[in-house]
């Protein structure tokens, strides 16, 4: 899954990888602020307090999770904190809560590929051809970080959308995974069994964004 990712791009075309940078850089800043702003509406304010419903790179960035975004073509931000026990239903907050980073990433993505019918349509050749670059590289990262977080491995979104939904009957080395999460995944990718994980949850975004944009 990494032909798109952010070095192959720099290493295809420059000025597209220039252009490219700063809107990919907010897709992750964006993925947490929907988790906090979720967690405001339903009760919880602690990402506000925390100053973390702000655009500025600067509250989100993770040094290793912008690297891993250059070299892997996924990434991410550093967490923004929710407190559950604040929203006024808990059960349902974590679903919503966790879900919202994806679906950020998801409407991003087809705001890309939406973006990319358009400019076929309307504009110039090469200035369609550098935009189109932009754009698929957008909607690739967008699709890999939201299929990333749908893996049900902690701290991933996915397992937390899967202790919601199991709630009381939730497994117990669920919890007992989340501080090894990070490790795992690094196990997974250096074994290569990430991508496709990442690949099988993409094509299910892609089905779902080829129905709305057919």
């Amino acid at each position: 899954m990494n032909e798109m990712g952010l070095l192959a791009l720099l290493t295809r075309d420059p000025l597209a990888f220039v252009l490219a940078l700063i809107p990919l850089l907010f897709s992750v800043i964006i993925h947490e602020v929907a988790h906090g702003w979720v967690a405001y509406k339903m009760g919880d304010a602690t990402a506000k307090w925390s100053g973390r419903l702000s655009l500025n790179p600067l509250r989100h960035l993770d040094p290793i999770g912008t690297l891993m975004l250059f070299l892997a073509g996924f990434g991410w931000a550093k967490p923004v904190p929710v407190n559950f026990n604040n929203l006024s239903d808990k059960r349902k907050g974590l679903i919503l809560v966790s879900s919202a980073g994806i679906l950020a990433n998801i409407l991003l993505a087809f705001v890309a590929l939406l973006c990319i019918r358009l400019f076929s349509i309307s504009s110039p050749a090469m200035i369609s051809d550098l935009l189109n670059k932009v754009c698929q590289s957008v909607a690739y990262i967008n699709i890999t970080l939201a299929a990333l977080n749908l893996i049900p491995i902690p701290p991933l979104d996915g397992s937390k959308i899967f202790m919601g939904i199991l709630w009381e009957k939730t497994p117990d080395f669920l919890f007992r995974l989340e501080p090894y999460g990070f490790f795992i995944i690094v196990g997974f990718l250096y074994l290569g069994i990430l991508d496709p994980l990442i690949g099988f949850f993409g094509w299910m975004i892609m089905t779902l964004i080829r129905i709305l944009l057919p």
